[in-house]
């Protein structure tokens, strides 16, 4: 893995990283190569085993003896499953690299087994197991497993062994059996670790016992209770300082395993004790931490970055961007998980918008963020293309899968620009309901499944939005013109895409007017067409326009130039339009030179309003509820959300 790790830090040092200080970029650099070197011998696998779609794993329990010292694995893993039809075999997910010695069923050994060169193992039953019958069975299993995915690890730290191990994506398989395949979490999980007795053990889940046996052995047990991905099951094995504290509120169990040469260290002290304040921040904005009932905290490990292992993340590093992505993981990535790999913004875009929030509510200076986001809006569109989704031709490139200016840097922006268009407390607030669905919580999800829950949760449909920024390629350059007659301002939007792959990108353009005596005023211009003109009062007189003034949006190399060629006569009075929108107290129609009658229905039809519209006058809407409508005037319909 050393070439890997050095390719992967040859095409991390060639890229610009947002204006993060030094050891910021160091943390990406490993952050990024822990999922990259884990990719890079698998890619026959894909997103699914069709082997293992016939039954459901609801258990398992790991009984194995490790010594940080050997490279070896040996003992056994009792599976609880379920079929969903009549099962006359079953298949698990097992490295040939591993032996198998023994299946056990109902107390009686089974002989009928393969192990595959596909690295499964098939197990054939004695009889016939009916759909939903729940049943359960033993391998016993040893030998040194694949370092083809570098997911079990042994090395040194300060002079002392240490074992790890490191999933992502497909590396499970390769130290114990299960079920790798992204559509089945293991409902509970039971770790029983027999060590030598001077190690400590770090694992998911809860610390349930550790008890001290003959030969200077140790067996320590730890149990999860909530669902969890192949992926997300991990331990780390060495002479750890074991930190037991509290945090949040009501409180919880803050548990960390750390090298001892980090207890010492009293920047990396620090800065885990601060992971309580961007807890306790992200408990304000995403909802409240997934896995309460068991505890948060980080084991250390010797891979690079960190890597978001379910209530434990393992750690390479210590800085607040580091310890910020892997804890905004736990509800995005770990509590909601990516489907398909080639979705992996839905965990790695949302951990990147983690960083967002940390360096905005906790580390930066506003000036220090807007840099910032200065900084990734210009890495993410320094190529013109490249999809945030990851098409089925670019699941044999790791570089592609996590690369990081797609599904971290723009995945991230993406969500930067839902919070503009939907505002932050109808968009924080859509985040929790998203992760708090009971079809979604705790399970597998898809760009689909985010994109319905933002519709059930704003009423605002953003397919279009995802074809765009998620499906599509590349970004907008605007050209904006504009001139003020009296009070009234007039603006001229036309816009040029950097990849074909989109025709147009609908979006709410942020504007800022700053007039002589420093008046502000913010505008909102709703483009949804090509050459598309906005007329806005403006009670002062105007003397610069800033566009995208808090990098609300991803554009590259756009204009704003005063014209005073244009003329409010110059607006085409047939485009009909109505505006602001999304809207809060009142609503502007143009387009429409007389009075006529009006009708707003709700989205599931319902009648709310009725009314004579009178040209140049406000559509009063303050009594309506939050939520989507459509407005009809003679042929005419369109759509409008009430704030």
């Amino acid at each position: 893995m050393k070439k890997l790790y050095l390719l992967a830090l040859g095409f991390l040092l060639s890229q610009s990283f947002y204006g993060q200080k030094q050891d910021q970029n160091i943390d990406r650099k490993g952050l990024l190569e822990k999922e990259k070197k884990s990719f890079a011998h698998k890619m026959n696998i894909g997103n699914v085993n069709p082997n293992t779609l016939n039954y459901d794993l609801q258990y398992q329990r790991m009984d194995v003896t490790l010594d940080p010292a050997v490279y070896n694995i040996s003992g056994s893993v009792t599976s609880h499953f379920k079929p969903t039809q009549s099962l006359g075999s079953i298949y698990f997910d097992l490295s040939n690299s591993l032996t198998v010695s023994q299946v056990q069923y109902h107390g009686t050994n089974i002989t009928s087994f393969q192990q595959l060169s596909s690295k499964e193992i098939k197990i054939d039953l004695p009889a016939s197991i009916p759909a939903n019958t729940l049943d359960s069975l033993t391998i016993y299993y040893s030998g040194a497993p694949s370092t083809a995915n570098d997911a079990f690890r042994t090395s040194v730290q300060g002079g002392t062994p240490v074992l790890s191990t490191l999933n992502e994506p497909y590396g499970a398989q390769d130290w114990f059996p299960t079920k790798q395949s992204l559509n089945d979490k293991i409902e509970r999980f039971d770790f029983k670790i027999t060590t030598p007795s001077q190690y400590n053990v770090a694992a998911n889940g809860k610390l349930m016992s550790e008890t001290t046996l003959p030969n200077s052995k140790k067996l320590t047990f730890w149990r999860t209770m909530y669902p969890t991905p192949a992926y997300l099951i991990a331990l780390s094995i060495t002479n750890f300082i074991k930190l037991n504290d509290t945090m949040g509120n009501p409180p919880f169990p803050f548990v960390n395993y750390i090298y001892p040469s980090t207890n010492s260290n009293p920047t990396s002290m620090a800065n885990i004790e601060w992971t309580k304040q961007i807890m306790n921040t992200f408990e304000t904005y995403f909802g409240t931490y997934p896995f309460r009932n068991e505890k948060y905290g980080h084991m250390e490990f010797m891979y690079g970055g960190g890597m978001e292992h379910q209530t434990m993340s393992s750690m390479g590093g210590w800085s607040k961007t580091l310890i910020a992505h892997e804890l905004a993981h736990q509800w995005f990535g770990d509590k909601v998980t990516c489907g398909a790999w080639n979705d992996i913004w839905l965990n790695e875009g949302f951990a990147t918008f983690g960083e967002h929030v940390a360096y905005e509510k906790l580390i930066m200076s506003n000036t220090e963020f807007l840099s910032y986001l200065q900084d990734q809006v210009n890495y993410i569109t320094g190529s013109p293309g490249g999809s945030v989704y990851v098409p089925d031709s670019g699941l044999s490139s790791i570089n592609r899968i996590f690369d990081s200016r797609l599904s971290y840097a723009k995945g991230g922006y993406v969500l930067r620009m839902l919070k503009w268009i939907l505002g932050d407390t109808a968009f924080y607030q859509a985040l929790k309901d998203y992760h708090n669905r009971p079809a979604l919580a705790y399970n597998y999800v898809r760009t689909s499944d985010l994109n319905a829950s933002l519709l059930q949760s704003t009423g605002k449909d953003f397919t279009e939005f995802f074809n765009d920024w998620v499906n599509g390629e590349g970004y907008p350059t605007y050209t904006i013109k504009w001139m003020q007659n009296g009070n009234q301002a007039l603006f001229n939007v036309s816009q040029t895409q950097s990849s074909s792959t989109v025709s147009f990108f609908e979006m709410p353009l942020p504007v800022k007017v700053v007039g002589a005596a420093g008046q502000t005023a913010y505008l909102v211009l709703n483009n949804t067409s090509n050459n598309q003109n906005f007329l806005e009062s403006v009670p002062f007189q105007i003397t610069s326009v800033q566009f995208n003034y808090e990098y609300q949006i991803l554009e590259k190399n756009s204009t704003v130039t005063k014209d005073n060629t244009l003329s409010v006569s110059s607006v085409d009075k047939d485009n009909f339009g109505l505006y602001p929108n999304p809207a809060k107290n009142e609503l502007y129609l143009k387009g429409i030179s007389k009075a006529a009658d009006f009708s707003i229905h709700a989205i599931d039809g319902k009648l709310v309003r009725r009314g004579t519209y009178q040209p140049g006058k406000a559509i009063g809407i303050t009594e309506l509820v939050p939520g989507a409508y459509i407005f009809t005037i003679g042929e005419k319909n369109i759509k409008f959300i009430k704030h």
